[in-house]
Protein backbone atom coordinates (compact mmCIF):
# COMPACT_ATOMS: atom_id res chain seq x y z
CA UNK A 1 0.00 0.00 0.00
CA UNK A 2 2.55 2.26 0.33
CA UNK A 3 3.10 2.11 -3.37
CA UNK A 4 -0.98 3.38 -3.61
CA UNK A 5 0.06 6.06 -1.27
CA UNK A 6 2.56 7.36 -3.11
CA UNK A 7 1.56 7.61 -6.48
CA UNK A 8 -1.84 8.62 -4.72
CA UNK A 9 0.21 11.57 -3.45
CA UNK A 10 1.83 12.44 -6.92
CA UNK A 11 -1.71 11.99 -9.33
CA UNK A 12 -4.11 13.49 -6.76
CA UNK A 13 -2.80 17.09 -6.45
CA UNK A 14 -2.00 16.82 -10.00
CA UNK A 15 -5.62 16.16 -10.72
CA UNK A 16 -6.43 19.05 -9.31
CA UNK A 17 -4.35 21.57 -10.65
CA UNK A 18 -5.01 20.63 -13.72
CA UNK A 19 -8.78 20.24 -13.55
CA UNK A 20 -8.67 23.29 -11.81
CA UNK A 21 -6.92 25.01 -14.12
CA UNK A 22 -8.83 23.59 -17.36
CA UNK A 23 -12.32 24.62 -15.94
CA UNK A 24 -10.69 28.26 -15.80
CA UNK A 25 -9.50 28.24 -19.02
CA UNK A 26 -11.49 25.30 -21.29
CA UNK A 27 -11.93 27.81 -23.97
CA UNK A 28 -8.31 26.94 -25.02
CA UNK A 29 -9.49 23.49 -25.90
CA UNK A 30 -11.54 24.85 -28.78
CA UNK A 31 -8.47 26.78 -30.66
CA UNK A 32 -5.77 24.69 -30.03
CA UNK A 33 -3.29 22.92 -32.61
CA UNK A 34 -3.33 19.31 -33.36
CA UNK A 35 0.19 19.28 -32.63
CA UNK A 36 -0.51 20.13 -28.75
CA UNK A 37 -3.23 17.82 -28.76
CA UNK A 38 -0.78 15.22 -30.00
CA UNK A 39 1.58 16.02 -27.14
CA UNK A 40 -0.54 16.02 -24.53
CA UNK A 41 -1.83 12.56 -25.91
CA UNK A 42 2.03 11.83 -25.15
CA UNK A 43 2.17 12.81 -21.71
CA UNK A 44 -1.12 11.15 -20.93
CA UNK A 45 0.50 8.04 -22.12
CA UNK A 46 3.79 8.11 -20.71
CA UNK A 47 1.94 8.70 -17.25
CA UNK A 48 -0.96 6.86 -17.67
CA UNK A 49 1.58 3.49 -18.66
CA UNK A 50 3.93 4.34 -15.66
CA UNK A 51 0.63 4.09 -13.25
CA UNK A 52 -0.24 1.22 -14.90
CA UNK A 53 3.22 -1.04 -14.28
CA UNK A 54 3.77 0.27 -11.18
CA UNK A 55 0.44 -0.27 -9.67
CA UNK A 56 -2.10 -2.68 -11.58
CA UNK A 57 -3.85 -3.32 -8.28
CA UNK A 58 -7.28 -4.91 -8.50
CA UNK A 59 -9.22 -4.99 -4.92
CA UNK A 60 -12.01 -3.51 -3.56
CA UNK A 61 -10.24 -0.27 -1.66
CA UNK A 62 -9.02 2.88 -2.75
CA UNK A 63 -5.84 1.66 -4.21
CA UNK A 64 -7.86 0.71 -7.29
CA UNK A 65 -8.70 4.26 -7.67
CA UNK A 66 -4.90 4.51 -8.63
CA UNK A 67 -5.31 1.76 -11.37
CA UNK A 68 -8.45 2.74 -12.90
CA UNK A 69 -6.69 6.36 -13.51
CA UNK A 70 -3.75 4.94 -14.96
CA UNK A 71 -5.83 3.31 -17.52
CA UNK A 72 -8.04 6.14 -18.32
CA UNK A 73 -4.95 8.28 -18.79
CA UNK A 74 -3.09 5.32 -20.78
CA UNK A 75 -6.76 5.18 -23.22
CA UNK A 76 -6.80 8.81 -23.08
CA UNK A 77 -3.65 9.18 -24.33
CA UNK A 78 -4.17 7.08 -26.95
CA UNK A 79 -7.19 8.85 -28.19
CA UNK A 80 -5.33 11.78 -28.61
CA UNK A 81 -2.22 10.33 -30.40
CA UNK A 82 -3.99 8.57 -32.56
CA UNK A 83 -6.75 11.93 -33.25
CA UNK A 84 -5.14 15.05 -32.44
CA UNK A 85 -7.26 16.57 -34.89
CA UNK A 86 -10.41 15.55 -33.51
CA UNK A 87 -12.57 18.55 -32.08
CA UNK A 88 -11.62 18.85 -28.28
CA UNK A 89 -14.77 19.37 -26.02
CA UNK A 90 -16.38 23.04 -25.97
CA UNK A 91 -17.75 24.45 -22.65
CA UNK A 92 -20.61 22.82 -21.89
CA UNK A 93 -22.64 21.09 -18.63
CA UNK A 94 -21.15 17.40 -19.37
CA UNK A 95 -17.51 18.53 -19.73
CA UNK A 96 -17.60 20.51 -16.53
CA UNK A 97 -19.22 17.41 -14.79
CA UNK A 98 -16.24 15.32 -16.33
CA UNK A 99 -14.06 17.72 -14.75
CA UNK A 100 -15.65 17.72 -11.59
CA UNK A 101 -15.86 14.13 -10.94
CA UNK A 102 -12.03 14.19 -11.31
CA UNK A 103 -11.35 16.81 -9.31
CA UNK A 104 -13.14 14.51 -6.62
CA UNK A 105 -10.80 11.59 -7.63
CA UNK A 106 -7.92 14.46 -7.14
CA UNK A 107 -9.14 15.19 -3.53
CA UNK A 108 -9.96 11.36 -2.61
CA UNK A 109 -6.40 10.47 -4.11
CA UNK A 110 -4.77 13.39 -1.57
CA UNK A 111 -6.49 12.18 1.17
CA UNK A 112 -5.24 8.73 0.52
CA UNK A 113 -2.06 9.40 0.68
CA UNK A 114 -1.54 12.05 3.44
CA UNK A 115 -3.87 10.22 5.90
CA UNK A 116 -2.16 8.05 8.97
CA UNK A 117 -2.10 4.25 8.17
CA UNK A 118 -3.60 1.95 10.31
CA UNK A 119 -2.17 0.56 13.08
CA UNK A 120 -1.11 -3.31 12.47
CA UNK A 121 -3.20 -5.73 13.80
CA UNK A 122 -1.16 -8.34 16.23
Amino acid sequence: MADSRHIAGLAGPTLMAITSSEALNLDIWTRVSPTLVYLNGVLLFVAGLAIVRTHNVWIRRWPVLVTLLGWVALGGGLVRMFAPRAPQLAASSWTYAVILLLFLLGVVLTLQAVRRPKAPEA
